[in-house]
Parts: structure tokens; C-alpha cells; sequence
């Protein structure tokens, strides 16, 4: 029976092996160093946050994978042989497949800052960074968050959560600002303000200072100010998880190289996830894409050509949500920090200065291309067929109605925004 080895059990290597078990019955081991079963690393914020336990954000039982013969091994694979298809785990037990399955995520990324590795700095991206963070809790009255990215501004709100102190170095002379048009990030400068975080915008770390039994107790900034805390938070961005790999073999970059199929350099091996890097990007992605559904939509994609039906990833049109604090954000298509030549922008933002919308549209064919949305929720399906349809910009605001995500209990504000843009156009 052909062995399908996954290693890493993050929402791509997971899925991947759900999916497989529906089509076949492929003998599915899983290996993972980071957790005995699956669990939602998103929703790790909220198990430290107290709306949770940890086996809350286990979506499935723990029975389940015995029920459907999905083996799982808890372990660090350190060794990758492609020739004699033969994993090392955690430098002693070996494990042979027949096709292999990458799904080994990311890592935070250090800058090799002086104290970077000392006790109480932590990255927020692992059960291990949540249970590294509880553990110095207790002593932290002041933390450094450092990288103004979307998992910052999370680990920020946990630890507000707890009543800590928190100071935010962001690089950008404006919150994610390479991402975020103007006016949304000034948007959420003012709203991590108002939630009395530090925010030191255009601020880099300079180092970290270790007391007396080597934990962490106060950051130096680039501006030679040192601030006194107890936890570090390293935010700044994340890199594929692949340093296993390196003398395997398979030809790396940035990440595993793949090619539409998700195939690397060596047959039967796949790469997915946070780790897969495309050869080619698809459309105007980015190569490595950190991104939750993208990976759950690799798992699906994999399925299907290992189990006989040869399928390229197609991840369709670009969207993500977050929560900045508490105001909600959503992007649908193609919205640009700076807008392209070719592109319109209808920017409209609520008086409250916690709401606003943005949407692109090409200027001479007038073509949808992209909505940001903060602070209202609104339909994916609706602006999904606006893209694959093609709607003109027009065609889109006169219809936001129908993209209300749901207008008995979510307030209405698409009349706002249609007076303003006809009064503009």
C-alpha cells in the first residue's frame, strides 16, 4: 500500500491529509514536532485571552484519527534522504514514503539582534510561543512588541488582555503602511493609540538587555532609548521553516521551490503552505503567501493529484480578513499601498474615524479591481462574482447593498457610501 508521508500538522498538512483519506486509502502519516494533534493556530490568541482552552481550538476529537487510520508522530524530522525515500526523526528513528508532503510552516523571523534568544522573548506563531508567553506573565508588568504586522497588533491585544504594558516598535513611519494605503493606516494609528499602546512608529530594536539571571528587562531602541520590560515580542515578519532541508536536495529559495502542482524539484515530493515557494506567482501574488486559506486550499489541491487527478493550484481572486483590536478588516482583489498608473481610487471614511472603504478601478474601462473595508462587514461571494465578472465600479456601488453581510443585525451604511461617491464621480 502506498505511504503518504506529511510532515508538519498545520491547516495545509492537515487538510491535504483529510482530503487524501476521502479519496483513497493510501496508508497518511503525520509527523509533528510542535503538537500531538491539529489544532487552529489562529485562534491561539484566545485561548491567552481566556475565551478558550487549548482543546477548544482542536477541531477535531482526538479518536478521530485512529477512526480514520490517519497515524500521527510526534517528532523533529532532521534528516531527508530523496534518494532512498527515508526520513530521520529526531536524529535516530527512520521512516520510509513513498511520496512526501512539506507542510512544515514558518518561523519568526531574527535580525540576529544582540539578546534575541534570551528567556522572555517570543514570537506569537506556535503552541510553544503561547506556552512561553504564559510562562512569564506572571512576572511582566511592560512588554516590546517589535514589527507592526497583522500577528502584532494580535499579540498586542492579548497582552492588553492581561493588563500589561505595551510599546510598539514599528519600522514604518506609519502602521503597515507597505501594505495600507494612507488613509487606513493612519486609521489604525489612531486606533492603537487610543488603546494606550506605545506606539513608536519609524523606531527600530537595537538590542536586548538581559538581567542578572538572563531574562529579558528592558529593549535599547535605534534612538539609543532603552525601555524597561520583561516579555519581547518579535513580530517582524515570518520565514519558510526549510533550514531542515538543506542538503536534501530539493532546490530551495526563500522556500520549497514548487511548481503549480505543488511538486518540487524531486518526484514525489510536495511542498505546501507558509514553506511552498512558487516558481512562478500566480497573478499578482507573492511567491510565499502566509496565509490560512491559501494553505487549506494546497491541502485540497494536493489531494487530488496524488490520488490519480493531476490539479493545478488555482487560488482564485486575493482576500484576507483580520481584526485590528477591535475593528474589523477585510480586502478583496487587488488594493495597492501606492495605486498604479492605471488605477481610480473612491476612498470614503465615517465620521467616527473607525470605519472606511476603499475601492479600485481601472480609469478607462472603469473595471472593479479591489476593496478595502474597515470597521463593516461585508459579503466575500458578493465581491468574489463582482471580480470574476468583471463589474465596472459602478456597477458595484449601486449594488452594496446586496453585499451587507447581514442587514437585520449589522448596521447599514451603503447609502453613505453611494452619495458620497455619485457626488464625487
Amino acid at each position: 500500500m502506498e505511504h503518504i508521508v506529511i510532515i508538519g500538522n498545520g491547516i495545509s498538512g492537515i487538510t491535504a491529509a483529510r482530503h487524501i483519506r476521502k479519496l483513497s486509502n493510501k496508508r497518511i502519516t503525520v509527523i509533528s514536532s510542535e503538537s500531538d494533534f491539529f489544532f487552529s493556530r489562529t485562534a491561539l490568541m484566545y485561548v491567552y485571552m481566556g475565551h478558550m482552552k487549548f482543546e477548544h481550538i482542536q477541531p477535531y476529537e482526538n479518536w478521530f484519527w485512529k477512526k480514520n487510520n490517519i497515524n500521527l508522530v510526534r517528532g523533529f524530522v532532521s534528516h531527508v534522504d530523496v534518494k532512498n525515500k527515508q526520513l530521520t526523526i529526531d536524529k535516530i528513528h527512520k521512516i520510509n514514503y513513498d511520496k512526501l508532503i512539506i507542510a512544515t510552516g514558518s518561523k519568526p523571523n531574527k535580525f540576529g539582534w544582540l539578546g534575541q534568544d534570551l528567556d522572555g522573548v517570543t514570537g506569537m506563531y506556535h503552541k510553544q510561543d503561547l506556552e512561553n508567553l504564559e510562562k512569564h506573565s506572571n512576572r511582566c508588568e511592560s512588554a516590546v512588541i517589535v514589527g507592526g504586522g497583522l500577528i502584532g497588533i494580535e499579540l498586542a491585544e492579548m497582552l492588553l488582555s492581561r493588563g500589561k504594558k505595551v510599546t510598539f516598535l514599528v519600522r514604518e513611519d506609519s502602521f503597515w503602511n507597505g501594505v495600507l494605503p494612507k488613509e487606513e493606516s493612519e486609521m489604525i494609528n489612531r486606533h492603537i493609540r487610543e488603546h494606550h499602546i506605545n506606539l513608536r512608529l519609524a523606531t527600530n530594536l537595537k538590542e536586548i538587555l538581559p538581567d542578572e539571571n538572563g531574562q529579558v528587562k528592558a529593549i535599547v531602541t535605534d534612538k539609543d532609548e532603552t525601555i524597561p520590560c520583561q516579555v519581547v515580542g518579535l513580530t517582524a515578519g515570518v520565514t519558510p521553516n526549510v533550514e531542515f532541508l538543506k542538503n536534501s536536495g530539493i532546490e530551495l529559495g526563500r522556500g520549497v521551490k514548487v511548481n503549480r502542482y505543488l511538486e518540487t524539484s524531486i518526484k514525489d515530493v510536495y511542498a505546501l503552505g507558509d514553506c511552498a515557494e512558487q516558481l512562478e506567482p500566480v497573478g499578482d501574488r507573492r511567491p510565499i503567501e502566509a496565509v490560512w486559506y491559501t494553505g487549506r486550499m494546497m491541502g485540497e489541491t494536493v489531494a487530488q493529484t496524488i490520488c490519480g487527478k493531476p490539479t493545478q493550484y488555482k487560488p482564485g481572486h486575493w482576500f484576507n480578513s483580520a481584526k485590528f483590536l477591535d475593528i474589523e478588516y477585510q480586502t478583496y482583489g487587488w488594493v495597492w499601498a501606492q495605486p498604479k498608473e492605471n488605477e481610480d481610487q473612491y476612498y470614503w471614511e465615517h465620521a467616527d474615524g473607525k470605519k472606511c472603504v476603499r475601492l479600485v478601478y481601472d480609469k478607462k474601462s472603469r473595471e472593479f479591481l479591489g476593496i478595502n473595508i474597515f470597521g463593516i462587514r461585508m459579503r466575500h461571494a458578493f465581491f468574489d462574482k463582482a471580480l470574476t465578472e468583471q463589474w465596472t465600479v459602478d456597477r458595484v456601488i449601486s449594488s452594496l447593498k446586496d453585499a451587507n453581510f447581514d442587514p437585520e443585525f449589522f448596521k447599514s451604511y451603503e447609502s453613505a457610501i453611494q452619495r458620497v461617491f455619485l457626488a464625487n464621480a
